[in-house]
């Protein structure tokens, strides 16, 4: 059996591994599923359609997968998918999907989440994101994997925030952040790539090189949006080891229909 506190209410329908532990006053509803390893703190409520993975850590006062904050929402019985290894801190807010979108709010694995962090609905965030005290998305924000962004970064409904990419504290994204790029101020501007957070990661004096490059035809050459695509391109020629790296920036540019943060 779980090992649920005595005081914590958890509906005969829920599913939870034998391993899950259930702090003192946690709720949590009749279509929730939980996996092994999973411990949830005291005074949390888990509703909806809310599917949780693995080993993840979630703190006390946490209410994950309430219903959406938008007035078209009609009961539909949406999700909330969260993967493995996610550590959830304090007072997070992470809600129901919509079927506006594709009726699914999801969080990938090995993300840290910090206090007041706030998920609306349809967010797909990736893996190895780490989201400082006080991060707030709007709906249908889609973040890709290890970025980071810092407290108090304030994101627009349907940004794209590109794959090991950063905000300082108190920024403000209206438009969409391309990989490895790194983003501050309100409204954000781009402010330089993230090279010591790539270097961490091993990325290779080639793959840095291309970073460089490719930072360089959408910042620092006056080129339209659409001649840093061809530029960029043109670079896995030179650089076959960063091939993957100007796929997923390509990619990125040709999804970005907010335009980037200049």
């Amino acid at each position: 059996m779980a090992n649920i506190h005595p005081t914590a209410i958890v509906d005969a329908k829920a599913e939870l591994a034998e391993s899950v532990t259930v702090g003192a006053y946690t709720l949590i509803g009749p279509h929730v599923r939980v996996g092994a390893g999973t411990s949830i703190g005291p005074h949390c409520v888990i509703e909806g359609h809310t599917t949780i993975g693995a080993d993840n850590r979630i703190f006390q006062f946490c209410s994950l997968g309430a219903a959406p904050q938008d007035k078209k929402y009609a009961g539909e019985p949406t999700e909330l998918r969260i993967g493995d290894r996610n550590t959830i801190r304090e007072f997070c807010t992470f809600n129901l999907g919509t079927v506006q979108d594709g009726g699914v709010t999801s969080i990938g694995n090995d993300n840290w989440i910090m206090a007041y962090v706030h998920l609306a609905h349809d967010c797909r965030v990736g893996d190895g994101t780490i989201f400082a005290n006080n991060s707030q998305l709007a709906g249908h924000v889609i973040v890709g994997d290890r970025v980071i962004l810092g407290g108090f970064t304030v994101v627009h409904q349907f940004v794209k925030i590109g794959a090991h990419s950063m905000t300082g504290m108190g920024t403000v994204l209206f438009q969409d952040v391309p990989p490895f790029v790194m983003a501050t101020g309100n409204t954000a501007k781009a402010h330089g790539f993230n090279l010591e957070g790539l270097k961490r990661r091993g990325f290779s004096a080639q793959r840095l090189s291309a970073v460089k490059q490719m930072y360089r035809s959408l910042y620092r050459r006056g080129l339209t949006l659409e001649q840093a695509r061809a530029e960029i391109a043109q670079l896995g020629e030179q650089l076959p080891e960063a091939q993957g790296d100007i796929a997923l920036m390509l990619d990125f540019l040709a999804a970005a229909d907010r335009g980037i943060v200049r």
